[in-house]
């Protein structure tokens, strides 16, 4: 073989390899409990005030453990499970203990197309079953496309409720277009109700609820504890992993920038930043499929108070995210293979607990 060719190959190989390669470090002073065992997907979750916990699995179950034991709760609506869809995040509302809502996502058949696309429901809790059940919102149309549904949820000081929603694999005709759904970030009062200040209430054929756009599959979403800011990560597709502070009516860029490419390693834009578009405060490339977020207020893990945590489902583990200045200036990883991290939550306790697919939720330790 000519040696030009075998540098080519060398070189590329190299490149691949790199690319393939997850570059934080690895902090080996970590170490798990168990809290909720034998989990395929627990892709939301949350504490009651009884520190029991409502957790959702994708395949279309929504368990409540109490005592060490797991109750199935029923009276949930129908829920299309294909792909990445099925039962998705869940929330409490702010003021839970005195009106008893609790918040869900979910890939709803809802509508006259075939397939589904995401919804946001509330409901109350009564003797394991679901009660009251209110749906507030449901993108259209549906598709028997099993990709990018989302969704987070959460609410703001003063009640209002954000929820992501994904682009549906539709990144040429949703993302950027105002009167579809999909590939949005989106508010709503807790009732369902479209606020009067919404950024595109007075823009003909505009899908009112929209808060942001330009995203491409937001699975993270969480309000910053002291500013207030929401801050979300969405998943890029070869590269180009993004984590952004949402504004009002602001154009997040996707697909017309971004810092990834096609699956196939081809082009998609030339383009990483554009005039009117808002640039990311952190990108992750090679892409770590970043699922869950949450930020650490607590004292029990010492000097990590403030850091924001994002779970990687492709390298498997907690990527530990020291933020100064609204830009992470340092990475490291957590749990390093773990398994894939679907959803992050600090409990009552002040303790980090973890939704690991196959495994449960499980509560980090700092050695």
């Amino acid at each position: 073989m000519h040696l030009k060719t075998i540098l080519f190959y060398l070189s590329f190989f190299l490149i691949v390899t790199s690319c393939a390669q997850d570059k934080n470090p690895i902090n080996p002073n970590t170490d798990y409990e168990i809290i909720v065992p034998e989990l395929n997907n627990p892709w939301g979750f949350v504490f009651l005030p009884d520190a029991s916990i409502l957790i959702t699995e994708k395949e279309g179950k929504l368990i409540h453990f109490k005592n060490n034991i797991k109750n199935e709760i029923s009276g949930l609506p129908e829920i299309y499970v294909r792909g990445q869809g099925g039962l998705l995040d869940i929330a409490l509302h702010p003021d839970y203990k005195n009106n008893g809502w609790i918040y869900f996502s979910y890939a709803s058949p809802e509508g006259k197309e075939d397939g589904g696309n995401t919804a946001i429901m509330r409901a109350k809790l009564s003797n394991n079953t679901l009660i009251e059940t209110q749906l507030l919102y449901k993108a259209d149309p549906n598709t028997t496309k099993g990709q990018h549904f989302g969704s987070r949820i959460v609410f703001d000081a003063d009640n209002y409720m954000y929820f992501s929603i994904g682009e549906r694999g539709e990144r040429d005709i949703n993302p950027q277009d105002l009167t579809r759904d999909c590939g949005k970030i989106y508010r709503l009062h807790d009732d369902g109700r479209m606020p009067e200040d919404n950024p595109f209430i007075t823009v003909a054929n505009a899908k009112h609820a929209i808060y942001s756009y330009g995203h491409r599959n937001p699975q993270g979403m969480v309000i910053h504890p002291e500013t207030g800011a929401i801050w979300a990560h969405e998943h890029g597709p070869k590269g180009g992993d993004e984590i952004n502070i949402i504004n009002a009516g602001k154009n997040y860029g996707w697909p017309e920038v971004t810092f990834g490419k096609n699956y196939t390693g081809t082009s998609i834009t030339e383009s990483t930043e554009k005039k009117g578009m808002e640039n990311p405060i952190h990108y992750w490339t090679p892409s770590i499929a970043p699922s869950g977020m949450a930020f650490i207020t607590s004292k029990k893990y010492g000097d990590w108070q403030g850091s924001l945590l994002v779970g990687s489902l492709k390298f498997q583990y907690l990527d530990r995210c020291v933020i100064k200045n609204n830009k992470v200036i340092k990475e490291e990883r957590l749990l390093d293979k773990i398994g894939r991290v679907r959803s992050i939550n600090q409990g009552p306790d002040g303790m980090i607990y973890v939704g690991v697919e196959q495994l449960g939720i499980i509560k980090l330790k700092r050695l």
